[in-house]
C-alpha cells in the first residue's frame, strides 16, 4: 500500500514513524542480544563468515555436548535463529531495518541438527581457499564472467558427496589458476538449485560463457575430473620450429602478446604437456605458450645458447641476438602456479591517466579504472591483468588514474579512496563505482553488468531533486551485504526500464548529511521519488519484483482507502463484490513486510477481489472506530452479505501472497458444477457441451490448495468450457472407469459431434492460466478440424 504525501508531511510522518518504531524496537530487539552479536560476527559479515562462526558455536554449545546444562537447549535455539535469519538475504534485510519485530510472520523454528551434522556435514568447503563456495546473489555473476568454472552442487546430507570432498580439495589445489572451482550448497540454496535443474547429489558442472552447462558423469577420481575438466581449456600449446620461431617473436611486438616457450632438450627435466597446457590456460590472452624440441632444432637451440631444458618468457619486442637487452626472462621452475605469478610480475601494467586527458578518455570509450592514491598505492592484484582479455568482447579499456595528481577531480567524482569504477563513454558524468568483492570475476561481472545497465552513482551534485523525471534511488552501505546483493538486480531493472525510470545509488557512508535529510535509518533503503510524491520499495532483493513494484506504482493494484472511500466502496459495494482489506501502521515491521506481498496478491486477484488498505497512524479514530486492535489487520467482506460490516479476519500463520490469496477464493461463491455419476454421463458424456473436470477426494491436501485455482479456471473458461467436480470418495466407481489413479486429476472431455470417451484427455497442470490457454489451443483445434471438414464436403458437392 502506498500513500502520496508532500515532501514537508513526508519529513514530519518520518520523524513520528521513527519515534514509535524506536520504542518498539527498544522493547523488542534490545531485551535480548542482537544476532550478529549472537554469533559474534560484524554487520558486513559474509554468508561464508556467518556460516563459520555458527560452525564454531555450534560445536561449543550444542546440548549434546551440554548434557548438564538446563538452559543449553534455549541457548542453542537463539544462535540458531540467529543463524537462520542472518544467512537469508531478504530475512537479514527485514531484521536489519525492523529488528526481531520485522520478522513476527516467520517462522521461529525450534528444530536443530544433531552436534555429529555440525562437526562432519556442515560448511564442507567454508575452509577451502582454492574453492569458492557461490550463494544465490553470485552464481550467475561468477559463471557468466568470461572464466572457466567447474562447480560442485552438493548437500550436506549426502554420503557421497562427502566421500567427494577430499578428492574435490586435492583436485581444487591442482586446477588452481587454470579453472574455477566451485561449489554450491543445495541446502542453504534450494531456490538456485531448482532453477539449475540439481536433482541429485553430488551433480558437478562445467561452466563457461557462450557454452551451455556441461555435466560430468564419470568416476570421481582426481585423474578422470581433471581429465574432463582439461577438454574445455581451450588454450593451445604451439609447436615452434625455425620456420615460425622468429616470426612468432617478431610479431609479438605489434600484437602486444608475448610468448612463453619451452626448450626441451636431452639435458635436464622439460615441463610436461598437461603443465604446458595448464600454463596455456592461466595466461589465456596476457601471452602465448609454446614448445620447441631441441632435439629437432639443434641449430636454432645452439644459437640462442640453450644446451639443457629451459624455459624462456619472451616479452612483446624481445630480441632473439641479444637475449638480455630483450628483456628475456629465463625460468627455472617446473610448478606451472610459480612460472605463472614470476611471468605475471614481468606483465606491463595499467596504462595510468593523466588529469588532462581523462575527459578525452572518458568522452569516446568505455572504461574499467583503478583509483589509487599515489605511486606506492599497490590496489592492483598481478591477476588483474587479466581484466583487460576478459573484457576486450565489451570494448571496455582498464586504467589507473592517481588521486593524488588530482584531488580536485577525484574529489567531484566521490572516489576518497582507492577503488574502481566503471564509466560508460559518456564523460565523467555517466558511471557508477564498485562496493562488490575485490575479486577477479567479481570485477569482470560488475563492469560488464554495469556499461550495458543505467544505474549511475549519485552525490549532492547530481542527486535528484524535484526533477520532472521519476528516479528510484537506492541508499546504501558498501559494508552492508544485502546492498551489495542488490546492486546487480538493480541494473538488471534499469534495462527495462531504460527511459522511463532513472536508476541511481547514494553512498550513506559518505554522504551522510543526505541520507540523514531523507530519514534513511537502515540499508538498503530504495525509493521512487516522482516529483514530490515519494515511495519506498519493501520487496525482495530481485528485478522481477523491483519491476512488479515500478508497475505497481503505474498502475494500483491496492485501492487506498480513507474513512470515506472505504464506507462508499467497501461497507455500501456491490452485492456481487467482495473487497479483501488491510488495515496497517506505516512503523509496524510485520505491516512493511506484508505490503508486497499484499500488493502481488491483489495482482493476482485482479477482476475477482477487490483489494484495499486503510492506514491507521493516518486515520486512528477510524481504524479505533472499526475495532482495529492490531497491525496488520487482514479482513475479507464477502459477497450479498446481509450486513455491510459483516466481515471475516485472516487468521493463517503465513502471509505471503499465495497464502492470503488461496484464502480469500474460498469466498469466492462456486462456478464449477457437483457432478454424481448419473450427471456425469448425461451432461459430460452424452452432452453436446465441452467439460473439464476436477476429480479430487475429500481428504486431500492438494485437492484443497488446488480447488480455488479449478474455480477461477472455472470463471476464465465461462461461455466456452463447463466445469464440473467429482468427489472419488463418494463415487469411486466413477472415478475407477475413468481410470483416476491420483487426486487431483484433471480431464477435458471436448464435444466433437459423438458420445465422448469416459477416459477424456489428461491434463498435466495445476495452473489455472496454464490450464486455460490449453483448453483455448484444443478449443481451436478442433474448430479447425471443423472448418477443414466443411470444406471438403464441399468439394466433394
Amino acid at each position: 500500500m502506498e500513500f502520496l504525501v508532500s515532501k514537508g508531511d513526508y519529513s514530519r510522518y518520518f520523524k513520528r514513524s521513527l519515534l514509535l518504531l524506536s520504542v518498539c524496537v527498544i522493547v523488542l530487539v534490545c531485551t535480548d542480544q542482537d544476532y550478529y552479536s549472537l554469533l559474534g560476527v560484524s554487520k558486513e559479515a559474509s554468508s561464508r563468515e556467518i556460516r563459520q562462526a555458527f560452525k564454531k558455536l555450534a560445536l561449543k554449545l550444542h546440548p549434546d555436548k551440554n548434557q548438564n546444562d538446563p538452559n543449553a537447549h534455549e541457548n542453542f535455539l537463539k544462535i540458531n535463529r540467529a543463524y537462520e535469519v542472518l544467512k537469508d538475504e531478504d530475512l537479514r534485510k527485514k531484521y536489519d531495518k525492523y529488528g526481531e519485530k520485522g520478522l513476527e510472520d516467520q517462522q521461529q523454528g525450534g528444530r536443530y541438527e544433531s552436534w555429529h551434522f555440525y562437526r562432519y556435514d556442515f560448511g564442507i568447503y567454508d575452509d577451502d581457499l582454492e574453492i569458492i563456495t557461490l550463494d544465490r546473489g553470485e552464481f550467475d555473476a561468477a559463471v557468466n564472467s568470461g572464466e572457466l568454472w567447474f562447480v560442485n552442487f552438493y548437500s550436506p546430507r549426502c554420503s557421497h558427496c562427502h566421500e567427494l570432498a577430499p578428492t574435490w580439495r586435492e583436485f581444487a589445489k591442482e586446477m588452481d589458476g587454470v579453472i574455477r572451482i566451485g561449489a554450491v550448497n543445495c541446502g542453504d540454496n534450494r531456490m538456485l538449485c531448482r532453477i539449475k535443474g540439481i536433482n541429485s547429489y553430488p551433480s558437478l558442472y562445467v561452466f563457461k560463457t557462450g557454452m551451455q552447462p556441461v555435466k560430468y558423469y564419470g568416476d570421481r577420481s582426481k585423474e578422470s575430473l581433471k581429465n574432463f575438466a582439461m577438454q574445455y581449456v581451450t588454450s593451445i600449446v604451439t609447436e615452434l620450429w625455425a620456420g615460425n620461431f622468429v616470426n612468432a617473436i617478431e610479431t609479438s611486438f605489434a600484437s602486444g602478446v608475448g610468448w612463453l616457450i619451452t626448450f626441451c632438450a636431452e639435458r635436464g627435466d622439460c615441463l610436461s604437456y598437461q603443465t604446458r597446457l595448464k600454463l596455456a590456460g592461466m595466461l589465456e590472452g596476457l601471452v602465448n605458450v609454446g614448445w620447441m624440441d631441441c632435439g629437432t632444432q639443434g641449430e636454432l637451440c645452439d644459437n640462442l645458447d640453450i644446451s639443457s631444458s629451459t624455459t624462456a618468457y619472451f616479452p612483446p619486442g624481445a630480441t632473439i641476438n641479444n637475449k638480455e637487452k630483450g628483456g628475456v626472462l629465463f625460468l627455472k621452475s617446473l610448478d606451472a602456479r610459480e612460472i605463472y605469478q614470476e611471468v605475471m610480475q614481468h606483465l606491463p601494467d595499467f596504462e595510468i591517466i593523466s588529469a588532462a586527458s581523462l575527459e578525452d578518455h572518458l568522452a569516446h570509450h568505455r572504461w574499467l579504472l583503478f583509483f589509487q592514491f599515489g605511486e606506492s598505492d599497490k590496489s592492483n592484484v598481478q591477476e588483474f591483468k587479466k581484466l583487460k582479455f576478459l573484457l576486450k568482447d565489451e570494448h571496455i579499456q582498464v586504467g589507473k588514474f592517481d588521486c593524488l595528481s588530482s584531488p580536485t577531480i577525484c574529489n567531484k567524482l566521490y572516489v576518497y579512496q582507492p577503488c574502481l569504477a566503471v564509466f560508460k563513454g559518456k564523460g565523467t558524468g555517466d558511471y557508477e563505482i564498485h562496493h562488490g568483492k575485490k575479486i577477479l570475476y567479481d570485477i569482470v561481472a560488475f563492469a560488464k553488468e554495469s556499461v550495458n545497465s543505467h544505474v549511475i552513482t549519485l552525490g549532492p551534485q547530481n542527486f535528484p531533486d524535484k526533477e520532472k523525471e521519476p528516479w528510484l534511488v537506492d541508499f546504501f552501505a558498501p559494508w552492508c551485504p544485502p546492498c551489495r546483493a542488490l546492486l546487480p538486480e538493480l541494473r538488471k531493472a534499469s534495462k527495462h526500464l531504460y527511459g522511463q525510470l532513472k536508476f541511481g545509488t547514494l553512498d550513506c557512508t559518505v554522504h551522510e548529511g543526505l541520507c540523514n535529510m531523507h530519514n534513511i535509518r537502515a540499508y538498503p533503503t530504495t525509493v521512487v521519488f516522482n516529483q514530490s510524491d515519494v515511495h519506498e520499495y519493501e520487496g525482495h532483493h530481485s528485478a522481477e519484483q523491483i519491476l512488479e513494484f515500478i508497475e505497481d506504482l503505474r498502475n494500483p493494484s491496492v485501492v487506498s482507502l480513507t474513512p470515506e472511500t472505504f464506507v462508499e466502496l467497501v461497507q455500501r459495494r456491490k452485492r456481487e463484490e467482495i473487497w479483501m482489506v488491510d488495515f496497517y501502521a506505516p512503523w509496524c515491521g510485520p505491516c512493511q513486510a506484508l505490503m508486497p506481498e499484499w500488493k502481488k496478491m491483489a495482482r493476482m486477484l485482479n477482476g475477482l477481489i477487490n483489494v484495499g488498505s486503510v492506514d491507521c497512524q493516518k486515520y486512528y479514530s477510524f481504524c479505533h472506530q472499526e475495532n482495529v486492535r492490531g497491525y496488520p489487520e487482514i479482513r475479507l467482506f464477502p459477497q450479498k452479505s446481509n450486513t455491510a460490516h459483516q466481515y471475516f479476519s485472516y487468521n493463517g500463520w503465513h502471509r505471503d501472497s499465495y497464502s492470503l490469496r488461496g484464502w480469500a477464493l474460498g469466498y469466492l461463491p462456486q462456478v464449477s458444477v457437483d457432478l454424481t455419476p448419473q450427471s456425469f454421463t448425461e451432461k459430460v458424456l452424452n452432452g453436446k457441451d465441452h467439460w473439464v473436470i476436477d476429480f479430487y477426494a475429500p481428504w486431500c491436501g492438494p485437492c484443497q490448495s488446488f480447488a480455488p485455482e479449478f474455480e477461477i479456471l472455472a470463471r476464465n473458461v465461462k461461455g466456452k468450457v463447463k466445469a464440473g467436480k467429482i468427489d472419488c470418495q463418494a463415487y469411486a466407481q466413477t472415478c475407477q472407469t475413468a481410470d483416476i489413479r491420483a487426486y487431483p486429476t484433471v480431464k477435458f472431455y471436448p464435444y466433437q459431434g459423438a458420445k465422448k470417451n469416459v477416459l477424456g484427455e489428461y491434463i498435466d497442470s495445476r495452473d489455472a492460466k496454464g490450464i486455460a490457454d490449453l483448453l483455448n489451443e484444443k478449443l481451436e483445434a478442433i474448430q479447425n478440424k471443423g472448418k477443414r471438414k466443411k470444406s471438403r464436403n464441399k468439394d466433394e458437392l
